[in-house]
């Protein structure tokens, strides 16, 4: 997948591929014809740098209903040629959550366009999946014959389709089929069925990593092992030597942390860190001068686990340095320091914001530690991350940290929140919004209504209003 490409946030389209709720307020207002070019835009191409982690489904959905969209786009977009030469999930996977939502809000065309995919398409599982959830039996049942005739009736396609079985998001429709009148069909299901668990059965017999009775060196040798195959063990390892290593043996996992071989030095510091070990900050301050790439990286994430009066002390000397050590200092006083501490945390964050912009991943932290110690003045710098990241996740954590901040929140940034696509910004709108504004007592109650809404955010909209206020719409 690539990078998507962010508009600006002052535009309607940066706006809703940031999944702002003032996305959604400028859409209600703009031409109608304009408002559906950036719906469909950011749909079909989806805008997230993290499509497995960030919300937008049900955000656009609730959209196209205001909207009334019509969905010959998303067709389109379904149905085309590339869907054959292009098999990522990430190509049609919003498209398909969309459709999911709008199925369960009661759009016909939104249920058949998932049925027609789940039959013929190449992200047909994720279809299938948002089926489960939403069909009927009878609808389910239908797609049974369509489904298995994607796998070959030959030994390499039926372990795939036991593969495909064991490994269901959503294992209702194969229950189903299991149980279908048509013997050819619950035949074929059951025995794929039996296959997976027989294959899940041999695959936790034959376990690999360490055994019992390993020594020291072999757990080192081990995480090497992961190094040459590109594959990083250096945090299982550690854990392993947590179970086998003496005091004795001390010395010898010290000399690794100090000059070891890139698996065993990060293996090394984990370990010393994770035991509170006395010279596990200076080695960790040496691993960053002297170490390669991974064992810098090991050791900052080292440093970060620590929860001793010695590493925040240490973090205190380090905040100022310009290295990825002075940054995981500033991000170790976000989360553990006092309010002695947040002069070097707001400098922490004006820097991440400078240097990098803002979608930082360092930001995370720094604004929820902004948030922590009550930082007034860094509302500035936090509100303009609120408007200018691409990550909805990182600008409900600006939001949470506004409201420990920020007076004008409750009118301000927490009025649009209550139409952001994340759940966790919507609960927070919830509780502080201010309900003076006509428009915040009229989403509270959609919101209470809305079946689609968490469970979390309607506790917090309850909290807000009455229950004769949630009926009178």
């Amino acid at each position: 997948m690539f990078e998507p490409v962010i508009a600006p946030s002052g535009t309607l389209l940066g706006l809703l591929q940031r999944g702002r709720g003032d996305g959604t307020l400028h859409a209600l207002t703009a031409p109608r014809a304009e408002a559906l070019a950036a719906l469909n835009h950011c749909v079909l191409r989806d805008p997230r740098h993290d499509w497995q982690v960030e919300n937008r489904s049900l955000y656009y959905a609730r959209l196209y209903l205001d909207l009334s969209g019509e969905l010959d786009e998303i067709e389109a977009h379904l149905f085309d040629v590339e869907d054959h030469l292009d098999d990522e999930e990430s190509r049609t996977g919003l498209s398909l959550a969309v459709l999911g939502h709008l199925a369960s809000y009661g759009r016909r065309d939104a249920l058949e366009l998932l049925r027609r995919y789940a039959a013929s398409g190449s992200n047909w599982a994720w279809a299938l999946d948002e089926l489960a959830l939403r069909d009927d039996d009878a609808g389910l049942r239908a797609l049974a014959v369509p489904v298995l005739a994607r796998f070959a009736t030959d030994a390499e396609g039926e372990a795939e389709l036991a593969a495909t079985v064991r490994d269901a998001f959503e294992p209702r429709p194969w229950r189903l089929w299991a149980e279908d009148p048509r013997e050819s069909i619950a035949a074929r299901v059951r025995a794929a069925h039996e296959a997976g668990c027989f294959d899940r059965w041999q695959r936790q017999m034959r376990p690999t990593g360490p055994r019992p009775g390993w020594s020291v060196r072999a757990v080192f040798e081990w995480a090497e092992q992961g190094v040459e195959r590109g594959a990083a063990l250096h945090v299982p390892a550690a854990r392993c030597l947590m179970a086998v290593a003496g005091p004795e043996d001390r010395p010898e996992i010290v000399a690794a942390a100090q000059d070891g071989t890139e698996g065993a030095r990060c293996t090394a510091l984990r370990y010393l860190a994770d035991a509170h070990d006395p010279d596990a900050l200076d080695l960790i301050e040496a691993a960053v001068v002297t170490g390669s790439a991974p064992v810098v990286e090991a050791a900052v994430d080292a440093f970060e686990r620590m929860r001793s009066v010695a590493a925040v002390d240490r973090a205190r000397g380090w905040a100022h340095r310009p290295d990825p050590l002075g940054a995981a200092a500033g991000r170790m006083l976000a989360c553990r320091g006092g309010t002695q501490d947040r002069d070097l945390v707001l400098a922490a964050l004006r820097e991440a914001v400078r240097g990098e912009g803002p979608d930082a991943p360092t930001l995370w932290t720094l604004v929820d530690g902004t948030g922590r110690l009550g930082i007034a003045c860094a509302a500035p710098v936090l509100r303009h991350i609120y408007r200018e990241t691409a990550s909805s996740h990182l600008r409900g954590r600006a939001a949470r940290a506004l409201a420990a901040t920020d007076p004008s929140f409750a009118t301000g940034f927490a009025v649009e929140c209550l139409w952001d696509c994340e759940e966790t910004t919507r609960e927070i709108a919830a509780r502080h919004a201010e309900t003076a504004d006509a428009r915040v007592v009229e989403q509270l109650r959609r919101l209470a209504a809305d079946p689609a809404e968490e469970a979390e955010v309607q506790t917090a909209v309850r909290s807000r209003i009455g229950p004769s206020d949630t009926t009178a719409m």
